[in-house]
């Protein structure tokens, strides 16, 4: 029971935190983006840049796989210079972040996406596709793997 407790108020603290950086960026164009991803696990993307290369991403959603309610929160780096295209910007990102899984147990494990996002030139929309290996550190270590691809649209 308090186990359960300290998850939702971390999950709390994970959501009040992005929403507050995004609030302190209405003015910029195209920083905070919210959309959705499918895969595992599937439900609500969000993402806010806070530099050109640098972005936070979270998600809260629901794993099919292992029938749990998700979230985690990564920072990301992006690389524009590997992958040219013709309009718009794909770059390639690499991460780290947490991840909880609350089942009847809650899952707590270190996240290290890696993916691509296709930004669209004049369109404030992006599409992402990632694959994040995890090392699992509660209730017992191990590996998870999690992945998926999405969009997302950024209004602010």
């Amino acid at each position: 029971m308090i186990k359960r407790r300290m998850v939702v108020l971390i999950t709390c603290l994970m959501v009040f935190t992005v929403l507050s950086l995004a609030a302190q960026d209405v003015g910029k164009p195209k920083t905070f983006g919210i959309g959705v991803m499918f895969g595992e696990p599937t439900g609500i993307a969000a993402k806010l840049w806070l530099q050109e290369r640098v972005s936070l991403d979270a998600a809260a959603a629901w794993s099919f796989v292992s029938g749990s309610f998700y979230v985690h929160g990564d920072i990301q780096w992006h690389m524009f210079d590997l992958i040219s295209v013709e309009t718009g910007r794909l770059p390639l990102f690499v991460g780290v972040g947490a991840r909880i899984k609350m089942t009847p147990t809650t899952d707590v494990a270190i996240r290290f996406p890696v993916g691509l996002v296709y930004i669209f030139a004049n369109v404030p929309i992006d599409i992402f596709l990632e694959v994040a290996p995890a090392l699992v550190l509660v209730p017992e270590t191990g590996f998870d793997l999690g992945g998926g691809i999405g969009v997302r649209f950024y209004p602010f």
